[in-house]
């Protein structure tokens, strides 16, 4: 899944984080998916894949999130805080963006450069 050809699905997934850790990161792959987003959430457990998607807001969102932005390799191109009621910019070459609940992406190690691998199951 992790390569530029994969077909893209909705629905969950393990990420591998730098050092081998892994979370529960639910794919959001369709239009209705994307747009919903983590909307009407009090949280997230683990991670959200939006793709194909290169840029975010937190219009409406109730806490604040993380957001890496992903090149087609899974590498991360910039990571970011939002807090609600932010309008992000789109990032040019970023393929995938992925959001988390604020602070994870500091202790899960992702920083430019860091490349993640996406598997089902």
């Amino acid at each position: 899944m992790g390569k530029s050809t994969a077909k893209w699905r909705n629905g969950t997934a393990r990420l591998t984080l730098p050092g081998g850790a892994g979370v529960p990161v639910e794919v959001a792959a369709s239009y209705g998916t994307r747009r919903r987003g983590l909307l009407g959430r009090d949280g997230v457990d683990g991670a959200m894949l939006l793709t194909p998607c290169n840029s975010v807001h937190t219009f409406r969102m109730r806490f604040a999130i993380d957001v890496a932005y992903l090149d087609r390799e899974l590498t991360v191109l910039a990571v970011t805080t939002m807090p609600p009621g932010r309008l992000g910019l789109p990032r040019p070459r970023a393929r995938h963006v992925l959001e988390a609940e604020a602070g994870a992406m500091e202790r899960w190690g992702l920083r430019p450069g860091v490349r993640l691998a996406v598997s089902r199951g």
